[in-house]
């Protein structure tokens, strides 16, 4: 039996599957870790409309919305904005 291999961007199929992830994601406060799974909302939408509308090259949101990098606020503010997606502080 052959296997497909995991990719998450699979599941990230409605934009209530995106803003969940999203969410979890920034319950980890862990920026990298935040910031990765922005990369993956940004897959999942087609990388190429995101770099196009919002500046920096495709190459240069790999880099910089992966676990590798520690994204500036503005640049990750940058990406939600294009994708319509707010961030808010509750308690």
């Amino acid at each position: 039996m052959k296997l497909k291999k995991f990719d998450v961007i699979d599941f990230l199929d409605s934009d209530e599957a995106l803003i969940e992830y999203l969410n979890v994601a920034l319950e980890e406060n862990d920026p990298k870790y935040f910031a990765k799974a922005l990369g993956n909302v940004v897959r999942a939408k087609k990388l190429s409309s995101i770099a196009e509308a919002n500046g920096p090259s495709r190459q240069v949101l790999y880099r910089v919305l992966s676990s590798e990098d520690n994204p500036r606020i503005d640049t990750l503010f940058r990406v939600l904005d294009t994708l319509n997606l707010r961030l808010a502080i509750t308690r």
